[in-house]
């Protein structure tokens, strides 16, 4: 089992997605999650290939295809066009939302719509040979451990799996205890240190709570990649200094 260091494209927006691949470079990442929404736009196959080749030029893996697909709302979007943009990108994993309703308020025919929306999904990308991870977010069904552990149930054996972060209004033991539940599907994660009112931090500041969360997801069958998202004033040195921290506590955990 190996957790390599990543970055999530969508914490620099503002960047072009050459300038994303040389920051990810110059911090010394190993991979890149792709946004849907800027940087490689749904349907936009030369954007997709564009960015692969990017990537792979420099030295750096495609670690997922952050879609933001939400299931239940296919209007929204159209998933065939989702899949084939990943597979340009080269992409493993497609990383969707599983609705976009909170587990506490959504009614039990929401929730089997957004079941059959995932098991849709889920062939549209098997046929295509990428995998689909439901991020752990809140405002879904996936927003505490119950609901999340009642939606992977529902959905058997397909090749759907769980993308997860911490959930800043929690604290370090109940957000280890939801990793823990979800470590038979974990795919990847996304590290970023919050306080309960979204202010960003150093990554530093939460150097204990990460090196719970890497130690329980080193537990979690396969390779995956923890990558940094939304650093302070979306600030590449920032991004660097973050990046050392996960370095080292990948290091110490046995997860490079």
């Amino acid at each position: 089992m190996t957790i390599r260091p990543g970055l999530v494209s969508v914490t620099f927006r503002h960047l072009a997605p050459s300038d994303v691949v040389r920051v990810a470079r110059e911090a010394d990442l190993a991979a890149i999650e792709w946004g849907g929404d800027i940087h490689v736009p749904h349907g936009d196959t030369e954007a997709a290939a564009r960015a692969a080749a990017l990537t792979a030029d420099a030295g750096l893996t495609v670690s997922a295809y952050g879609s933001y697909y939400r299931l239940a709302h296919p209007d929204l979007l159209d998933a065939s066009t989702v899949v084939r943009t990943a597979v340009w990108l080269g992409a493993p994993t497609i990383r969707v939302w599983a609705g976009r309703v909170g587990s506490a308020e959504a009614p039990a025919d929401y929730r089997r719509a957004v079941v059959d929306d995932a098991l849709r999904v889920a062939d549209l990308a098997e046929a295509a040979g990428v995998t689909v991870s439901l991020e752990c977010h809140r405002n879904t069904l996936t927003d505490t451990r119950e609901s999340t552990l009642e939606l992977f149930g529902a959905l058997r054996d397909a090749p759907i799996r769980a993308t997860w972060q911490p959930h800043q209004e929690r604290d370090a033991k109940a957000n280890e205890g939801d990793l823990r539940a979800v470590l038979p599907m974990l795919a990847n994660l996304h590290v970023f240190a919050w306080t309960p009112d979204r202010t960003r931090l150093p990554l530093h500041k939460h150097r204990t709570e990460w090196s719970r969360y890497l130690a329980t997801a080193s537990g979690a069958p396969g390779d995956r990649y923890a990558s940094l998202e939304f650093v302070a004033d979306d600030d590449p040195d920032r991004l660097r200094a973050d990046a050392v921290t996960l370095s080292a506590l990948l290091t110490a955990g046995g997860g490079c």
